[in-house]
């Protein structure tokens, strides 16, 4: 069997773009190719550009590492940028005919391929999903890592605040983006880091390290402040107070068009992937939910958890008979970025919030990158409340097990559809049970009400926290319902499955009963950390913070 993967970015990206997903895309190609009867290659797009030629064209990657170069390639000057948010809303996402010849052309060169897999369709138009029109024997895969197909700003996520409920047909889209990237802008700073790592000046190069790195991020600050600079010069939504010189008439009719392009954009994907796909996987059942919701056909749709090396230590540990420790306290952890959408400040406030009988029986371990000073301070002024904060300036996978030592639940606040965190799955697989919002893929691993709160809901999250230190959760029902962690073998098998099955004539299928991707309202309630070199983690005293050290 040949299987083709297609994701955004290079699996080896000299920068570690993509996150879980490019380390997740590299597990499975190897695993994969280890296997007699099969052969993977890989394609990537959206960041690769010319300084002079905008034709798109595909070629073998030239530049980064040189592991697995005979498997990976490329399309070059994509009409739709990577990732996602720096081409946002333009047409060219959904419908580019010269960047869909490329890559028409890539599978007659390097075809026939049995099964396209595409683990995302950032950066390249979705209109490739057409593939069958050219190659009809082709089973065509879409993973669903986030919601890009039913938002362009990928997560679901409105103006970097809130869980983004009803687009309101395309009225929200608008107004979404704090700022907007100037494509212009983004397609020289690509061309000029494209042309330099195909010299060999790459992340990691003394030549690059020494000059150009640093130089490059000046200009990338540079980049970012211009591009921030023209969005903020230009009205976020057009209305008669930003366009007095336009009769009332006319503005109306600018501001139908631009809504109708984002309800556009929305329809087509829907249909695109409901007319073409053999199969849609989602990485929970509530990423399933949530596309089924949006105008994804539910026949499509499989839920397939991804397989982690974590698992094997689900077998190697036992659950807690209780939640508290031996001297009375609770140790709850966090791990994962210092973010808004991942629930980081909404749990920073809720621990602030919390009341001082609660809060001097709990430890807080926390592991995340170090944030802005303001944000350090909260969290150092936490240990003048608690029993005691452990925190850690990130972590590696190798550290995790010294970090989750003695932690007796870790704390999931996602305020919108997380897909399923990796760091919920690196946690549980320890038999760390979970303490989750009613949000995204993560409550699915312990599957307990009682573990769930109410997203952003300050006073249910403290009521959760009493109910433990209460010991009113029974751990035994908390594991005997949750779910085993997927092994790569797991998952591997599953893929198989999805890739041996009969290929779909091309044809629509039925959406979901109520499904309307032009209104796309609510749904009802039910990273991954990088992965380089050793941090520490260290105790939190009152009133200061420390440099990390190596434990």
């Amino acid at each position: 069997m040949r299987i083709l993967f297609y994701n955004w970015v290079d699996y080896l990206d000299d920068e570690r773009r993509g996150g879980g997903v490019s380390i997740y895309q590299k597990n499975v190609i190897h695993a994969l190719n280890a296997e007699e009867a099969t052969e993977c290659l890989f394609l990537s797009s959206g960041i690769s550009y010319d300084l002079l030629n905008d034709r798109p064209r595909w070629e073998q990657v030239r530049h980064g590492p040189t592991e697995d170069r005979a498997l990976r390639f490329e399309i070059v000057n994509s009409g739709a940028l990577a990732p996602g948010h720096h081409s946002f809303g333009d047409p060219r996402q959904v419908e580019d005919p010269a960047t869909e010849a490329a890559f028409f052309d890539f599978l007659r060169a390097k075809g026939p391929f049995d099964v396209v897999h595409f683990n995302n369709l950032e950066g390249i138009p979705a209109g490739v999903l057409k593939l069958k029109e050219h190659f009809p024997d082709t089973r065509v895969i879409l993973s669903l890592h986030n919601y890009f197909p039913v938002c362009p700003q990928v997560n679901l996520w409105y103006q970097e605040e809130e869980n983004c409920l009803d687009y309101e047909n395309g009225r929200k889209c608008v107004t979404c983006l704090p700022y907007q990237h100037d494509q212009r802008v983004i397609r020289l700073a690509n061309g000029v880091a494209f042309n330099l790592k195909k010299a060999g000046i790459r992340p990691g190069s003394r030549l690059f390290d020494r000059g150009f790195g640093p130089a490059m991020r000046v200009a990338n600050r540079l980049v970012r402040f211009w591009a921030r600079r023209i969005r903020r010069s230009r009205p976020a939504s057009l209305t008669p107070a930003t366009a007095p010189q336009r009769a009332p008439g006319q503005v109306l009719e600018r501001l139908e068009a631009r809504n109708a392009k984002f309800a556009k954009r929305r329809r087509d994907m829907a249909t695109l992937i409901n007319t073409h796909c053999d199969s849609v996987l989602c990485v929970s059942h509530r990423v399933g939910e949530v596309a089924a919701r949006y105008g994804i056909a539910p026949d499509l749709l499989e839920t397939s958890y991804i397989g982690t090396r974590h698992a094997d230590k689900f077998a190697q540990t036992r659950p807690a008979v209780t939640l508290l420790g031996d001297d009375g306290l609770l140790t709850m952890g966090y791990l994962g970025y210092m973010r808004r959408d991942k629930g980081f400040f909404f749990m920073l406030e809720a621990l602030e919030g919390m009341p001082d009988a609660l809060a001097a029986r709990i430890r807080l371990v926390i592991a995340s990158r170090r944030a802005d000073a303001e944000t350090m301070e909260r969290v150092v002024a936490l240990s003048e409340r608690f029993a005691s904060v452990q925190y850690a300036d990130g972590y590696a996978h190798d550290q995790l097990d010294a970090l989750l030592d003695g932690v007796g639940v870790g704390v999931i606040p996602v305020l919108w559809e997380d897909n399923l965190p990796q760091v919920a799955i690196e946690m549980h697989a320890r038999h760390i049970p979970l303490l989750t919002s009613d949000l995204g893929g993560a409550q699915e691993l312990g599957g307990s009400a009682d573990m769930r709160f109410t997203s952003g809901d300050i006073d249910d999250f403290h009521a959760r926290v009493q109910a433990m230190l209460d010991g009113e959760i029974d751990l035994s029902q908390y594991w005997s319902g949750a779910l085993a962690p997927y092994s790569m073998e797991n998952h591997l098998a599953e893929l198989h499955q999805v890739y041996a099955s009969p290929v779909r004539p091309i044809g629509m299928l039925p959406s979901a009963p109520g499904a309307d991707p032009e209104l796309g309202r609510d749904l009802r309630p039910v990273e991954s950390i990088d992965d380089n070199g050793p941090v520490g983690a260290y105790e939190i005293e009152p009133g200061e913070i420390n440099e990390t050290q190596d434990p």
